[in-house]
């Protein structure tokens, strides 16, 4: 049935008349690595992410494998997750780790006051997690209580996580089942320091910083890669007062941006818009790009070599909850729309590979733009989203080398009620075409996305200093726009084979449907 679906949508997609675009990738001048973390996620105790999302418990009557949902886990697996941020967020500063260590019988109950009063009873704790990222096979990024924490505490939970010597915390962690330490390779001083992780001045932060980075320990062989709590969006002031007051004793900072229309109204309803709307999307997610550069122009005047990394650690779509749910809980539906923003946020990322060095979505499961959406009556329903197959559909970009692109195409403009700086008279310019290259054991991948709603693209790729003699690929499509998947319609967006592509005489022509993205694979 999804076949055929998918057959009637690029009917309907392929009637609307073509439009010529042009895209040239030099692969003769490759530019830096597309770090593996750029396809980061995010498992925050918020909602139904952790609880009936990732953890059920092995008591559970839903299949699960020491707790963890199998269905959940076994998709997470196939996306090859590089690296999980946990456990927040807003979470994290009122996180004390002790209280999820131990047996879970005996672990103290607390309101999670960020989102919604719910009743977290810490069944899912340091082990939980740690066990959790190496099953999957990625680093941990444990976001740690710099607002309502001590240094003390800080230091204790390092030394816990990472210390294998005869020490007062590694000791404790032996009592609790864990012999050998684990390897945490990521650790955040705290999180949105200016907001909710204590409504802090950038230059008191920067003090702070130094103080907990400090006494965060490097034990028996484990590195830390100690990440700053940086700017929200625009803050260039919050970036500048870390690259003086901070610099190089933060291997990385973190920069926050959410697709949003308004944080104190109406976001609008993630499956209920109309095409301005989804024009209006696209350009604030390419927002992305104007700060990103915004940002490592201020910290280049302190590193120009771009030794400290731009960790883009929070970031996605973020619509209104879905009607009938606790507001507090962030649960959303996942459109086609939210597909496309997460393919052209990622054609971003890979345009400046130099500075951003980690991003993670918001979030992996049941909450804002997440990967996967589970049944919140309990009866063990999971469904994959548009957005968990656009990460599926990129993972080769993972480590691989970025090449330079440029696209010819043409554009539309929208409103502008949000990003005034970068506008004239209320508008942003949205360009219909979006893509990014790399190279990856000497095979080329091209990802393209085409924003245009109504007309198909005929593209044609100019790749320079190689011999594209072969050419597979991907796609995801869907007739509407407002397409998603549920628990009644589980493969209503699904990805398929495009054949599309030919090589003509050394020319790359893609034949695009309106409405679609596609990743290729071009081989000599």
């Amino acid at each position: 049935m999804k076949h055929i679906l998918l057959i009637a949508s690029l009917l309907v997609a392929l009637s609307g008349k073509a439009q010529n675009a042009e895209v040239t990738i030099d692969a003769a001048q490759p530019s830096s690595k597309i770090n593996k973390e750029i396809y980061g996620q995010f498992a925050e105790h918020l909602g139904s992410c952790i609880y009936s999302g990732l953890w059920v418990g092995p008591d559970s009557e839903i299949p699960n494998i020491d707790g963890y949902r199998l269905d959940v886990f076994n998709a997470l697996k196939e996306l090859s997750i590089p690296v999980l941020r946990w456990p927040g967020g807003c979470f994290a500063d009122e996180y004390h780790w002790m209280d999820g260590i131990g047996p879970r019988s005996s672990r103290p109950t607390m309101s999670n006051n960020n989102w919604g009063g719910t009743v977290e009873d810490n069944s899912f704790g340091t082990h939980e997690f740690l066990n959790l990222c190496e099953m999957l096979g990625c680093e941990p990024y444990v976001s740690a209580n710099v607002g309502s924490g001590s240094v003390e505490e800080m230091q204790k939970w390092v030394e816990y996580m990472t210390s294998d010597g005869d020490t007062p915390m590694a000791r404790l962690r032996h009592q609790n089942g864990r012999e050998k330490a684990w390897k945490v390779k990521y650790l955040g001083i705290g999180n949105e320091s200016w907001g909710c992780g204590g409504n802090m001045r950038p230059e008191y932060y920067a003090d702070l910083y130094r103080r907990y980075a400090t006494y965060c320990r490097d034990y028996d062989g484990n590195k830390l890669y100690r990440v700053a709590s940086g700017a929200n969006s625009g803050d260039i002031n919050w970036t500048r007062v870390l690259m003086d007051n901070v610099g190089r004793m933060m291997p990385g900072c973190s920069l926050h941006f959410y697709t949003v229309t308004t944080w104190n109204g109406p976001k609008g309803q993630a499956t209920v818009f109309n095409d301005e709307d989804f024009y209006w999307t696209m350009g604030r997610c390419l927002y992305m790009d104007k700060l990103i550069q915004q940002h490592d122009s201020v910290m280049s005047i302190k590193d120009p070599q771009k030794h400290i990394g731009l960790l883009v650690d929070e970031w996605g779509n973020w619509w209104d909850v879905e009607p009938g749910t606790n507001p507090g809980h962030l649960y959303q539906q996942n459109t086609m729309r939210d597909a496309f923003a997460a393919a052209l946020t990622f054609n971003v990322f890979h345009k400046h590979t130099d500075r951003v060095k980690m991003a993670n979505i918001a979030q992996m499961v049941n909450v804002l733009q997440s990967m996967i959406l589970t049944d919140q009556k309990g009866k063990g329903h999971m469904v994959l989203t548009p957005t968990y197959h656009v990460f599926h559909m990129y993972k080769v970009f993972q480590d691989a080398t970025a090449l330079p692109t440029t696209v010819a195409c043409d554009s539309r403009d929208v409103r502008d009620d949000y990003t005034k700086p970068f506008a004239q008279d209320n508008k942003t310019t949205v360009p219909l075409l979006s893509a990014s290259a790399a190279e990856k054991n000497g095979k080329l991948y091209i990802a393209l996305a085409n924003v245009n709603l109504d007309k198909q693209q005929e593209v044609d790729v100019k790749i320079g200093g190689f011999k594209a003699r072969s050419v597979t690929g991907e796609i995801l499509t869907a007739s509407r726009i407002d397409a998603y998947n549920d628990f009644a319609h589980p493969e209503r967006v699904t990805t398929a084979t495009f054949n599309k592509a030919k090589i003509k005489n050394g020319l790359l022509k893609v034949t695009m449907p309106a409405q679609s993205i596609i990743v290729l694979e071009v081989a000599e």
